[in-house]
């Protein structure tokens, strides 16, 4: 559901009204709240998607979560989306939007894999060492993996840099799989 088209078009045109109106870093993080919640809850999850459950039911339900603890403008958005039936897309629309604020604001999302995780010192360089390349600014995720043993794995959109140990067991299990000086018989 990531990406279709019905998400775009409503994501766009919060992003739009928010511009609009001045308010954009509030409504990305209201966005961000309402994915956290959405994700973060099964059971809102089930009843937003409910063809049992009545729509000024799940407006309830929705302004009972959120109003409050987010904008006007977000609140009456989150209320539309019910009204127009819409309700079980909010949370691929607040994924959506999130990814649309980071297009607006060049920021790129780096994801770094290690066994241990990393200090602040490396985290801050590495952010660094991104942002002087790229020439944008960075959002740095980090995931812990015990399988690769030392080394890390960085992953910028569709390009990735694997120095992990786990790599280079893996390449040398395949070179000694390939022996070309052992016949067999």
């Amino acid at each position: 559901m990531k990406g279709s088209r019905l998400a775009v078009r409503y994501a766009k045109s919060l992003m739009d009204l928010s511009l609009e109106k001045g308010n954009l870093e509030k409504v990305c993080a209201d966005m961000k709240l309402v994915n956290t919640i959405c994700k973060g809850s099964h059971d809102l999850q089930v009843v937003l998607k409910s063809p049992i459950i009545k729509t000024d039911k799940k407006q309830s339900i929705l302004k009972a979560l959120f109003d409050g603890k987010v904008d006007k403008m977000t609140s009456g958005y989150l209320q539309l989306l019910a009204v127009k039936k819409r309700e079980r897309y909010i949370e691929v629309i607040a994924e959506e939007f999130i990814e649309k604020y980071k297009e607006h604001k060049k920021i790129i999302t780096a994801v770094i894999t290690t066994a241990y995780g990393i200090d602040e010192d490396v985290r801050k360089s590495v952010q660094k060492l991104i942002k002087d390349s790229l020439k944008s600014e960075v959002e740095l995720v980090e995931k812990v993996d015990k399988d690769l043993i030392g080394g890390f794995i960085l992953r910028i959109g569709d390009k990735q840099d694997d120095t992990s140990i786990l790599r280079k067991i893996r390449l040398l299990n395949r070179v000694f799989s390939e022996n070309p000086y052992i016949k067999d018989y």
